[in-house]
């Protein structure tokens, strides 16, 4: 067990003697070490580790002598460390006496010191715990540090304290035992006026978001070399810059660029040239200084060339002045921290969240996936400065470190922690009670070394897609094999060209992993639309083979369900696909699916001029009806990112930026979840209960397999057997933030169905927070908005019913600003939200942004896994 490495020791008793600092200090110990049967001891440990320390720092000779343990008390004993209390900035004194009354009220004891003298074996075995405060003017040298190193090998348990991440700067050990070291502080950017690029992909993804201020949002251009060029309101010197990466894949990451300076934006003079850069992270934030003394109104970063991609992204292009002043997270602000392990000691009686002032360290790197995070602060309740960690920052987190245990927090710089701060407090004696093995805690569930990976395929043979396709889904058959499919990329390229009849012909491939083997083998492969390649929404195409479920008597019948879109079904003139549900027939003996086995249960019409939004979940329930998910085939662009609903944009007669005309169209099968009945024969019938009967207004205005409406890009639904309930959730638009003449931010959605109904895209999300609805003769005229609660569908696309069901709340949903927002109401008498950033409440604060792509899976019932089956995750 986790307690049972840290051990219980005798305590010295004798005169603490002052020193010149102020603090209390033990004199050197002559350790003793009484024997006890069936249990070791620390000090057994020290000493095998003193000889060991990492086999890098020599440890002078030790005596370790029976005389300390003699005088064995029930009370643990902690060392609090520090620097000269005149040397730091943190408030070391009033630390140390809170930790002092901490410890009589938590049954430890506490000896304090600021003179790493105190660092020996012997002295340390006398602890069962050090918490290591700011320590500026103070370094461990070699043997002290080897003393230490043998504490913690021994089982001794470490806290460190805020600045004390900025202790022993030259020792990688002690940045293990931290977990991180403190990003370099950047001062305040200049805002820059206007942007432009070598190329943008609009309307989202342009020059004017990499000088937003946001990190959530970026500029792409689809070329691997580019440029960005800002212009500032007057002439700056600019002699620091700093780039921060974007969500996507670090190979479109710039690698080689040259900063340029320009006073007329037409004559570049270049400036500071970087080459072979690398952002292991995303939204990493990287700052270059070079000498300038020279005023530029304009800069242009020139990138000759990215990490690997045919396409650059950049989040944010910093430029800092000569009068930037200081770095926002070098001074104190308040903050909202969320508690994101609620079983640990050190958050034991604390609320979800709760706000503090602090100051709010950034780090470089972020220790997310090497150190369990117990709190992480919100970084848009304050200013986190250009280095800021995004929307998971860290601020307490717990490991076993070499042998021992440490916890640190990047809390407790102001005098209010020590003296007012409860909630602070608590949280520090429970992570000292936890390194002292006080207390159990678990510090392993989120440190990725903890797990191992096993890759199920190998690399595809040249020219071949013999292990795996483009990756889009997976489903598990009752004896263990994995059935996965390849959405529409081959090994021969894209064809992009609507001019050529294989335009957009793809590999839709179906692969099965054989538990027994574990051995992959390349079941079929489809002739699916949707292999364009990347680029604009013009461009891509996210059709394909996008979906893959098993039948419920699959081991009796060998039957598997495919969403896809045959290439055999495009019409190239008028750019319509049929999105197709079909079974196919494995047959084990063969171990192949035999497409002469095919059998169309259910297709219909999809534009496939633009993208986006393909859908794509598939599931059964234990009634045999098939639920599908089917994306709204339609673009926000043509709105700003808000409803989606511009009806002007069509390519010959379809509109493809009015998604009335496909989720709020009870007449289409886009943009909703279907539940259908497959027959034995390979066709369909329709169950009660959904949310329309074909017959309403005499028919030909609904569609009978419609069982929810009005969602967007649902890829993956899942059927709960225990409670009876479909989950699901869906992609949200592009909005970055709210708007008080459009409507909400992008709200990313989940949500428990229980019932037929409307989800309520494009005219409602969230807890039905309305959009702005357009005039249906000019489509750039914004007229009134969307009541929730009476919708109608006066789009002039719409075939279906022009009053149509209410939308009814979602369960989750989040923006980049928070989760769940709701705002407070207009005081025009009109009940409508205000929809300004900053008036929000945030009703899900554990819920962020970033790049938002939320995706549905299965709930988990322990009673329904063998925990014993060796592959059960969690056990």
């Amino acid at each position: 067990m986790a307690d049972r490495r840290h051990f219980r020791f005798s305590r010295w008793v004798g005169r603490l003697r002052a020193d010149s600092t102020g603090s209390t200090t033990p004199p050197p110990p002559t350790l003793t070490v009484p024997r006890r049967a069936g249990r070791p001891r620390r000090v057994g440990a020290l000493a095998s580790s003193a000889a060991l320390a990492l086999g890098m720092l020599a440890l002078p000779a030790q005596a370790v002598t029976p005389a300390v343990a003699a005088e064995a008390a029930a009370a643990v004993r902690v060392l609090v460390f520090h620097g000269p209390v005149d040397q730091q900035d943190d408030p070391v004194a009033k630390a140390t006496a809170s930790i002092r009354d901490l410890g009589e009220q938590q049954g430890f004891t506490v000896d304090d010191s600021a003179d790493p003298a105190v660092f020996t074996v012997g002295n340390l075995a006398r602890y069962r715990a050090v918490v290591f405060l700011s320590a500026n003017g103070v370094t461990l040298d070699d043997a002290q540090e080897a003393a230490f190193q043998a504490y913690v090998k021994g089982g001794g348990g470490f806290v460190g304290v805020h600045d004390a991440a900025r202790a022993q700067p030259e020792s990688s050990w002690f940045t293990g035992l931290i977990g991180t070291r403190p990003a370099t502080s950047l001062p305040n950017a200049e805002k820059p006026v206007s942007a432009t690029a070598s190329g943008e992909n609009p309307p989202n993804e342009t020059a004017a978001k990499a000088i937003d201020g946001s990190t959530g949002t970026k500029w792409l251009t689809f070329s691997p070399t580019g440029w960005l060029a800002v212009k500032l309101a007057q002439p700056v010197a600019v002699s620091r810059y700093a780039l921060t990466s974007a969500n996507d894949f670090p190979g479109r990451d710039p690698k080689n660029w040259t900063l340029q300076g320009s006073s007329d934006g037409t004559t570049w003079t270049d400036l500071d040239t970087r080459s072979n850069e690398t952002f292991p992270q995303r939204f990493q934030t990287k700052q270059y200084g070079f000498t300038n003394t020279t005023a530029y109104q304009h800069y242009r970063l020139n990138v000759t060339a990215n990490s690997g991609e045919p396409l650059i992204q950049l989040a944010e292009l910093w430029l800092i002045g000569p009068d930037a002043g200081p770095a926002p997270d070098s001074t104190v602000q308040k903050a909202t921290v969320d508690v994101t392990d609620r079983q640990h000691p050190a958050n034991k009686g604390l609320p979800l969240t709760w706000t503090r002032s602090d100051q709010w360290i950034n780090w470089d790197p972020s220790p997310i996936g090497k150190v369990h995070t117990v709190a992480q602060v919100e970084e848009h309740t304050y200013n986190p400065g250009l280095s800021g960690n995004g929307a998971f920052h860290p601020i307490s987190w717990c490991q076993d470190y070499d042998g021992g245990r440490s916890f640190y927090t990047g809390m407790g710089r102001t005098e209010a922690s020590w003296t007012s701060d409860k909630q602070f407090q608590s949280h520090l004696a429970g992570a000292i009670r936890w390194t002292a093995g006080m207390v159990r805690g678990d510090c392993q569930a989120t440190i990725a070394s903890n797990y191992r990976i096993d890759r199920l395929t190998t690399t595809n043979q040249s020219g071949q897609l013999d292990q795996i396709g483009e990756p889009h889904g997976l489903t598990v058959a009752p004896d263990g094999g994995v059935f996965y499919i390849g959405k529409a990329a081959c090994p021969s390229g894209p064809i992009v060209s609507w001019d050529d009849p294989k335009v957009g012909l793809g590999c839709g491939t179906i692969h099965r992993w054989d538990p027994k083997t574990k051995q992959v083998k390349l079941l079929t492969t489809l002739a699916v639309m949707g292999n364009r390649g990347s680029g604009s929404e013009l461009v891509k195409n996210e059709e394909g083979l996008v979906g893959i479920t098993l039948d419920p008597k699959f081991a009796e019948n060998g039957w598997v369900y495919a969403y896809w879109m045959p290439h055999e079904s495009i019409d190239r003139d008028r750019r319509i696909g049929q999105r197709t549900v079909s079974r196919f027939s494995y047959d084990p003996v063969k171990q192949a699916i035999d497409q002469g086995t095919r059998k169309d249960l259910l297709h219909w019409d999809t534009q496939i001029h633009s993208c986006c939004h393909a859908g794509g979940g598939m599931t059964f329930d234990e009634s045999g009806n098939l639920y599908i998910g089917s994306g709204d085939s339609n673009s926000s662009g043509g709105s700003d990112g808000y409803s989606g609903n511009n009806w002007t944009q069509e390519w010959k007669g379809t509109s493809f930026q009015d998604a009335r005309r496909t989720s709020g169209n009870t007449n289409d099968l886009n943009g909703k979840i279907l539940r259908i009945h497959p027959e034995p024969d390979g066709t369909y019938t329709v169950p009660n209960g959904n949310l329309f009967t074909g017959r309403e207004e005499g028919g030909g205005k609904t569609r009978p397999e419609i069982y929810v409406m009005g969602v967007r890009n649902i890829a993956r639904i899942a059927w709960d057997p225990v409670n009876h309930w479909l989950t699901a959730a869906w992609v949200g638009p592009d909005a970055g933030g709210p708007s008080p003449e459009l409507g909400p931010a992008k709200y990313e959605t989940a949500t428990i169905i229980t019932s037929a109904g409307n989800q309520g895209w494009p005219y409602c999300m969230g807890n039905r927070q309305p959009y702005r609805d357009r005039s249906t003769t000019d489509a750039n005229v914004l007229t009134g908005w969307y009541d929730c609660d009476n919708l109608k569908n006066t789009s002039p696309r719409n075939t279906g019913l022009v009053n149509i069901p209410p939308a009814r709340d979602n369960m989750i949903w989040y923006s980049p600003q928070g989760g769940g927002p709701v705002y407070p109401k207009r005081t025009d008498g009109s009940g409508l939200p205000t929809y300004r950033v900053g008036e929000e409440t945030f009703t899900q604060p554990y819920l962020k942004g970033g790049g938002q792509a939320i995706m549905d899976g299965p709930t988990y019932h322990r009673s329904k896994v063998d925990t014993g089956s060796g592959v059960a995750w969690p056990a």
